[in-house]
């Protein structure tokens, strides 16, 4: 999520980012980036809390990919009660020039994006590969795709980027490394599951018109059709979102990476960038709700039954 330039321990990453020299002036658009996210802060925690419990009651969906959604809202909860509130603490030490306190909430920001970030996109991708496997595998799907085997999988995530984090304090190149690697092999292979994907759907769909011109239609098999279709949309879609939100951060970044001497506008720029990825975590539970019928009815009735409780 983040690059510069400077010594193995990132002290030119310090120097640039808490010290007055290069900050002054932009006082009040780091206190609306603080209210703004404060804001975000509350709708991701409390939007992915509300998904935990949805999820956790629903019990149509299959275990692997109810595990691998459940992961992917833990990391946006994480986001919302980690992440933010760090950046906060940031840009408010930057507002107080209080110099001690930037550094260390730099550091942790760093340390932290770089693991949650990661395990998001490895997530996404494992859904992608989850959606192309159920397709090709066919019957043979709930014996391969087995919830042990996507809980080792998510353990191995989470602890690959927590390694590739925590090497900041010894060659933060070694992180950076790490993260640049990780989004180019997690996109190749999304890229090349949902393209899979669309040419056997397509394919099938050919298939399928011939022979209903020869004899009667299976109801059942397009009915299961349509509904691996609309898993698949769903899925789609949140990693459309995760690009979205993430774009920006990655093309102010590479400018950054292009220039010799420090821009204050790209600076806020790209703190602005900051806060639409940290916005892709607020939005994820909506499209769960909105994308996924039976997130969306365990959501009501928890919502209903919450109410319920409360009167």
């Amino acid at each position: 999520m983040t690059t510069f330039s400077g010594g193995d321990n990132g002290g030119a990453y310090h120097q640039l980012y808490c010290s007055a020299e290069g900050l002054t002036g932009i006082r009040k658009e780091l206190i609306c980036l603080s209210v703004l996210n404060i804001f975000l802060s509350m709708a991701a925690f409390l939007g992915n809390a509300l998904i935990q419990v949805a999820l956790h009651k629903e019990t149509s969906l299959h275990p692997p990919l109810k595990f691998l959604l459940r992961t992917l809202s833990v990391s946006d909860l994480c986001v919302g009660l980690v992440s933010e509130p760090l950046v906060i603490a940031y840009w408010l030490s930057v507002v107080n020039e209080h110099w001690g306190i930037c550094h260390y909430a730099l550091t942790s920001t760093f340390i932290v994006s770089y693991i949650l970030a990661p395990v998001s996109l490895l997530t996404l991708t494992a859904i992608s590969v989850d959606r192309l496997l159920a397709l090709l595998l066919g019957l043979r799907y709930r014996q391969v795709v087995t919830l042990k085997r996507t809980m080792v999988a998510v353990t191995t995530f989470w602890f690959t980027c927590a390694i590739g984090a925590t090497m900041y304090f010894w060659d933060y190149h070694i992180t950076l490394w790490f993260g640049n690697v990780n989004t180019s092999l997690c996109l190749v292979t999304c890229i090349f599951s949902y393209t899979k994907i669309f040419l056997n759907l397509r394919h099938h769909q050919n298939q399928v018109q011939d022979l209903d011109h020869q004899e009667q239609p299976n109801q059942t098999h397009h009915l299961n059709i349509a509904r691996y279709r609309k898993a698949v949309s769903s899925a789609l879609w949140l990693q459309l979102t995760l690009v979205v939100c993430y774009l920006p951060q990655g093309i102010i970044g590479a400018l950054w990476t292009n220039r010799e001497e420090f821009s204050q506008t790209l600076y806020l720029a790209r703190q602005f960038a900051s806060t639409l990825v940290f916005f892709n975590s607020s939005l994820n539970p909506i499209l769960y709700c909105w994308k996924i019928r039976e997130v969306r009815q365990a959501v009501k009735d928890t919502i209903s039954h919450f109410c319920c409780s409360s009167s």
